[in-house]
């Protein structure tokens, strides 16, 4: 909860308070949950409500850029698939050592990504929503989750090749 609330906040401390008051209001709510949506998706909606108004409130305002390519399009055919595909570099990871670094690659590559994609990530890949959970929670659309969660895993896919190579 804490890794989805600071992807609307812009501290630590205002991620925190924001995780206390969703608590709160759950509790206090508990007794009108209806069961239309699973008690997960209906937390991290709350949380997301929570966090969005105390971004609002809290954040300054910073320029995000999403304007560099997820993956370079010389990688792909005419047919859109790749053309030598990436490596499967998780089953190169052999020690717990190189894990722990891939791990802090990752967090870090994940904190600079832009804050949708963050979002969708973090809800998809980390907290384990699953697509409709994301999109019901983020008030997105089926595509817009897709589109999200694809550039942010490239993007990741792409640091972690660049930082750890393909051999």
């Amino acid at each position: 909860m804490l890794r989805v609330a600071s992807s609307f906040v812009p501290s630590q401390q205002v991620a925190e308070e924001v995780v206390q008051e969703t608590w709160v209001a759950v509790l206090r709510g508990i007794s009108g949950f209806e069961g239309r949506s699973s008690l997960r998706t209906w937390l991290f909606k709350i949380l997301v409500n929570r966090a969005r108004t105390a971004g609002v409130r809290e954040r300054r305002s910073v320029t995000v850029s999403d304007d560099y390519a997820s993956v370079e399009a010389s990688s792909f055919g005419n047919s859109g698939s790749w053309l030598i595909p990436p490596d499967p570099w998780p089953e190169r990871v052999d020690d717990r050592m190189q894990a722990d670094q891939v791990a802090k690659v990752l967090r870090s590559a994940i904190d600079d990504l832009p804050d949708q994609q963050r979002r969708v990530v973090t809800l998809r890949d980390i907290e384990g929503l699953s697509g409709a959970d994301v999109c019901a929670v983020l008030g997105i659309t089926q595509a817009n989750q897709r589109v999200l969660l694809h550039r942010a895993r490239s993007r990741l896919r792409q640091i972690v090749e660049t930082e750890f190579g393909r051999a």
